[in-house]
C-alpha cells in the first residue's frame, strides 16, 4: 500500500516523538531500533523507510527534545514580568516533578554525558541546540550588556543542568532534595545579583 506524504509525514513525527521521551529516559545506547519502532506502533523493517541511520534518529529525537524544552521554557516566561524571567525557569527546572520525569525533561542531564562519547556529527548537532537554549536565557538575563549576559546564562545552565544530575544520582531522597534545593539558591542568588557599577578609569596623567 502507498502511503501519502502526508502520513508518512506524521508517522516521522511520530517515531522522533516517542524516541526522544525513551533516550531520555533510557539513554542514547539504553534501547534499540527495534524496541524505538515497536513503541511506535510500528515494525523494525520500516525503520529505513524514515531515517537513514540510528544515528540520524538520535539525531532528530534529540534535536526535538530540546526544541520542546525551549518552547515550554516560553510559555513559562510568558506569565511572569520580564525581570523574573530567569527566576521563573530556574524553579521550574530545578523542581522534583523534572526530577522525577526525565524523559518529558531536558536532554543535558539525561544525555550529555553520552553525547560527549558520540560521533563528532551528533555532537556539533547537540552543540548548536545547547547555543540556542544559552542564547534564550541570555535573553531572560535582565540589566547586563549581552556579552556579560550570555556568561551568566552559560553558567546558570551549567547549575541547573548540574544540580539535576546529581540529583537525580541521589533518587527520590532527603539529599536529593537537599541537592535541587542547594543548586536552586546558588542559580536563584545569580540571578538576583546587581550588576556591577562600570568604573571609568581615569585618564593617564600627562
Amino acid at each position: 500500500m502507498r502511503y501519502s506524504r502526508e502520513h508518512k509525514q506524521e508517522t516521522h513525527d511520530r517515531i522522533v516523538r516517542k524516541a526522544s521521551v525513551r533516550l531520555r529516559e533510557k539513554g542514547a545506547h539504553g534501547i534499540g531500533v527495534a524496541d524505538l519502532m515497536k513503541e511506535a506502533g510500528l515494525t523494525h523493517g520500516g525503520f529505513y523507510a524514515h531515517f537513514d541511520s540510528r544515528e540520524a534518529l538520535v539525531i532528530e529525537a534529540f534535536g526535538y527534545a530540546m526544541d520542546r524544552a525551549m518552547e515550554n521554557w516560553r510559555k513559562q516566561s510568558d506569565q511572569v514580568a520580564p525581570e523574573k524571567q530567569l527566576t521563573q525557569m530556574v524553579e521550574t527546572y530545578l523542581s522534583a516533578l523534572h526530577r522525577d520525569n526525565p524523559g518529558h525533561g531536558c536532554s543535558i542531564p539525561a544525555l550529555g554525558a553520552e553525547i560527549a562519547r558520540e560521533s563528532p556529527k551528533t555532537r556539533k548537532a547537540f552543540a548548536g541546540k545547547l547555543d540556542e537554549m544559552i542564547e534564550m536565557i541570555t535573553d531572560y538575563v535582565p540589566n547586563l550588556p549581552r556579552k556579560a549576559a550570555r556568561k551568566q546564562a552559560i553558567a546558570t545552565l551549567a547549575t541547573m543542568a548540574g544540580t539535576m544530575l546529581l540529583a537525580r544520582i541521589a533518587g527520590s531522597s532527603e539529599l536529593s532534595d537537599e541537592v535541587l534545593k542547594a543548586g536552586k539558591d546558588s542559580a536563584l542568588e545569580a540571578a538576583k545579583r546587581e550588576p556591577k557599577a562600570t568604573v571609568p578609569k581615569k585618564a593617564k596623567q600627562n
